[in-house]
């Protein structure tokens, strides 16, 4: 890699770097070939799991954490926008770009909140709930214990919908004016509620279904 770079190694040759070790049985490059085989097309690497990674023979939680590590940051480089940390949201845009990057794969809804102080600064964005295909299971309990704990004024709610299709359900809508009340009898606003597609996205602010003020 020193002498000729790293765009000229193979995909074995990358991945046995990256292990850096091998075991008895298998030695780093063995290992690395007898994983791009049972992975098969580097299109699968995009989102394999931990446990799959861990399954294969010579394959052992450091090897896998490693690859994942790997694999992430180097989805991180590529994204628009790689961290919410500290960043003042005056938009929606920002928080589309951030999340359409973490969400594209996703086989499930996932739903997330991003926590802002009284400047509207990012404190912390957190995955609180993971459900089905078609539906997560939303406390708001959970999303306002944690916005107490993390002293928020305000917070965003992000979920994706896997269909792609970015259209609120009568979940979504009944959801969003439960959170924007609970918000607002709290002292927490609710900015916004946005569902996240393949190609695109729905903000419940931007269409004038969420209230800031009561």
């Amino acid at each position: 890699m020193i002498r000729d770079g790293v765009t000229h190694l193979s995909n074995e040759e990358l991945l046995a770097i990256l292990l850096r070790s091998g075991t008895k049985r298998h030695p780093v490059k063995q290992l690395a070939q007898l994983l791009l085989e049972e992975v098969g097309d580097i299109d699968h690497w995009k989102r394999i799991p931990y446990e799959q990674l861990k399954a294969i023979e010579g394959v052992g939680p450091a090897h896998a954490c490693s690859i994942l590590a790997a694999i992430e940051f180097g989805r991180r480089i590529y994204a628009p926008v790689s961290t919410l940390q500290q960043i003042k949201i005056t938009g929606t845009k920002t928080v589309y770009e951030y999340y359409k990057y973490r969400l594209e794969d996703a086989k499930q809804e996932c739903f997330y909140c991003v926590y802002l102080d009284q400047q509207k600064k990012v404190i912390r964005d957190k995955r609180l709930f993971i459900g089905t295909v078609n539906r997560s299971l939303v406390h708001p309990r959970e999303i306002f214990k944690e916005a107490y704990l993390l002293s928020a004024s305000f917070l965003i709610c992000i979920h994706n919908h896997p269909s792609g299709n970015v259209d609120p359900s009568m979940e979504d809508i009944r959801l969003t004016e439960r959170l924007s009340e609970i918000g607002f009898i709290l002292g927490i606003v609710v900015l916004d509620h946005m569902i996240i597609g393949k190609y695109g996205y729905y903000s419940f602010y931007e269409n004038g279904k969420i209230s800031l003020s009561k």
